[in-house]
């Protein structure tokens, strides 16, 4: 299959690596235009893959053209607040069959829409009949190293989600298939938000009951927010949801695990991120989550503290502190 995948950061280059390893014909774009030049001949991102060498299928470019055209799948993984920029170029060259999958994790900023309301907004009539959208608990690093690992993929047809399984599918990545769209793009965008709560967590000092309590809490918010949009509780408890949670709030390969961690040490938020080159989608996640939770009127506590955290310099002690003293109340 001729697939073209969108976006050169880790987990981009990771499925595109896989992908080509598996036989395909892939290439991949990149924003930077030296490291698309640059690729051809070290075979490593070392900007954001260092230490994997990349398979001998898998082509780069800096042109959407290049990577869309002819395309039978296009892979979207791009950062979430710019994958409406993203897609509206590469719809110029898309062809009129070609499956659109999206990898990218997030809700949209100020619209606070989700990846696959982005496409319906962006892309042409129709364009969620052939799209699939890919999430579960995968550090990119351990993909690459070809560590085995489960995702899951959702889809309005049940024909593109296992086309879809079937080309992402190898010895050491298993997916499974799912008709949930919502339960699997907000477990995949909401978890980063607690992922980053437990982080602060760590920092703060606290222990395994404080990290225990923040999972299960921060999945009944996710839950929440997920049925209100029309998802189905079940997924939430599968790969999608409880299955990247932990790997997020527990794993010391989460980007955003490590943001919350040096928050709870006492490090401001602009001088965390600008020591760091990749993107940690919870930040601005928090944000759309906050508000979007507001807008549906759903109780979130955990994500209110993190955005008041993040948004309004609140101590992070402080935020702890007003969680637990919250009026008691059933489970």
């Amino acid at each position: 299959m001729k697939i073209g995948v969108l976006g050169g950061g880790s987990w981009g280059t990771t499925l595109a690596n896989l992908l080509a390893k598996s036989g395909h014909e892939v290439t991949l774009w990149l924003y930077e235009r030296e490291l698309a030049e640059r690729l051809p001949r070290t075979r490593e991102n070392d900007v954001y893959l260092p230490g994997v060498i990349l398979n001998q299928n898998l082509a780069f470019t800096n042109s959407f053209d290049k990577a869309v055209s002819g395309c039978e799948m296009l892979l979207l993984v791009p950062p979430s607040q710019v994958l409406r920029q993203v897609f509206a170029e590469a719809c110029r060259y898309l062809p009129g069959q070609a499956i659109v999958v999206s990898a990218s994790k997030g809700i949209e900023n100020d619209s606070l829409l989700l990846m696959s309301e982005v496409l319906e907004e962006v892309g042409p009539a129709g364009i969620l009949e052939r799209s699939a959208f890919l999430s579960g608990p995968s550090f990119a690093r351990e993909v690459a190293a070809e560590m085995p690992t489960a995702v899951a993929v959702a889809a309005l047809r049940p024909a593109v989600a296992t086309r879809v399984q079937k080309a992402f599918s190898t010895d050491y990545f298993r997916v499974y298939t799912n008709s949930d769209i919502v339960g699997i793009e907000l477990g995949g965008a909401l978890k980063n938000v607690i992922a980053l709560a437990a982080g602060v967590s760590d920092g703060l000092g606290f222990g395994h009951n404080t990290r225990a309590a923040l999972i299960t809490r921060g999945l009944a918010e996710i839950t929440r927010l997920a049925t209100a949009k029309g998802g189905q509780p079940a997924t939430l408890a599968g790969l999608a949801g409880m299955g990247d949670l932990v790997l997020t709030c527990t794993g010391d390969l989460s980007r955003n695990r490590s943001v919350g961690v040096e928050l709870g040490k006492g490090r401001s938020l602009s001088e965390i991120l600008g020591g760091m080159q990749m993107v940690a989608e919870g930040v601005k996640t928090t944000l759309s989550a906050y508000q979007l939770a507001r807008k549906l009127e759903i109780e979130a506590p955990i994500i209110s503290q993190m955005y008041q955290i993040l948004y309004e310099d609140k101590p992070a002690r402080t935020a702890v502190i007003d969680l637990m003293q919250r009026d008691l109340k059933a489970e």
